[in-house]
C-alpha cells in the first residue's frame, strides 16, 4: 500500500471497520482534501466497481478520483458525515426513489443480468431452499427484459451515505446491465429498513408504483436474487423470511 500512498500523494489516516469487500482508509490528498483509499478483495461481483463509478461521474454516487486495477485499489471521494441511510430518520424509500433514476444510465460494456442469472444457476441455485422457484422465475424473466441500464445489485440501506456535496450518495456498486425492475430487489430485502411482511411489501409497492415499474417482474427478480444471495450468507434466515412473504 505504501506505493499507492506515494504515487497518489496521500497521507494515511484511520482505517474504517473492515468488511468482506476489502479494506478502506481515511486519507488526505496533497491539496488537503479528504478522500478514501479502498483496497478491494478481488471478486467477480465488484470487478467493474470502478467502471460503474466512472460511468456515474458523481451523479448520485461517490466520485472516483483515481484507480489502480492491478492493485484493485480505488481513491474515492469521502462522504461526511457518512451516516448510513439506514440509521437516519428520513424517508428511506423516498431517497431511493430519487436516486435510482439517476443511476439508470447506459450500461454497455458491463456484465449482464442475464449472465449473472446463468451463473447463479450454474453455481447450484436449484439446490437451495425454494431454488426451483428461483430457477423458474429466472427462465421467465431473463428473456423478456426491457431496456438495459446500469444497475447496482447491492443497493441497500448501508450502501448509501450522507455527504456534503449531496444529501445522499451511493457507494460500493456491484454493477450489472439489466432492466430497471431488478434494481428494487436489494432494497425490498433491506432488513435494516424494517423487517416484516408489511415492511417488505411496502417497499416493493412504493418503489414500483412511484418509479413506474412492473410490480410482478420486480417481485420475481427480488425472490430469485434473494435466494441466490442466501447461500453462505449470515442473513440466510432473514432473507428466506423475505422470500416467504413475497411468495
Amino acid at each position: 500500500m505504501e506505493d499507492l500512498l506515494e504515487r497518489w500523494q496521500l497521507t494515511l489516516g484511520d482505517e474504517y471497520p473492515s468488511g468482506a469487500a476489502g479494506r478502506a482508509f481515511r486519507v488526505r490528498r496533497a491539496d488537503g482534501t479528504a478522500a478514501v483509499l479502498k483496497v478491494q478483495n478481488p471478486h467477480r461481483e465488484s470487478e467493474q466497481e470502478a467502471d460503474a463509478l466512472e460511468r456515474w461521474a458523481g451523479d448520485g454516487a461517490v466520485k472516483l478520483l483515481a484507480r489502480d486495477d492491478t492493485r484493485h485499489a480505488l481513491l474515492l471521494e469521502r462522504c461526511e458525515p457518512g451516516t448510513f441511510l439506514a440509521d437516519a430518520r428520513v424517508d428511506h424509500v423516498g431517497v431511493f426513489v430519487a436516486l435510482l433514476p439517476r443511476l439508470w444510465v447506459g450500461a454497455d460494456g458491463f456484465q449482464t443480468l442475464a449472465e449473472e442469472a446463468e451463473s447463479w444457476i450454474e453455481l447450484g441455485l436449484g439446490r437451495a431452499r425454494h431454488g426451483n422457484v428461483a430457477v423458474g422465475l429466472l427462465r421467465e424473466l431473463v428473456p423478456m427484459q426491457g431496456e438495459q441500464v446500469l444497475l447496482h445489485q447491492d443497493l441497500h440501506g448501508h450502501n448509501v451515505l450522507a455527504a456534503e456535496r449531496e444529501p445522499w450518495l451511493v457507494i460500493d456498486p456491484k454493477p450489472l446491465a439489466g432492466e430497471r425492475e431488478f434494481a428494487v430487489a436489494p432494497i425490498v430485502r433491506s432488513c435494516e429498513l424494517g423487517h416484516s411482511r408489511r415492511d417488505a411489501l411496502y417497499r416493493l409497492d412504493r418503489l414500483t408504483g412511484e418509479l413506474g415499474l412492473d410490480r410482478e417482474r420486480a417481485r420475481g427478480w427480488t425472490i430469485a436474487q434473494t435466494i441466490a444471495w442466501s447461500g453462505g450468507s449470515e442473513y440466510i434466515a432473514t432473507h428466506m423470511e423475505t422470500v416467504e412473504w413475497l411468495l
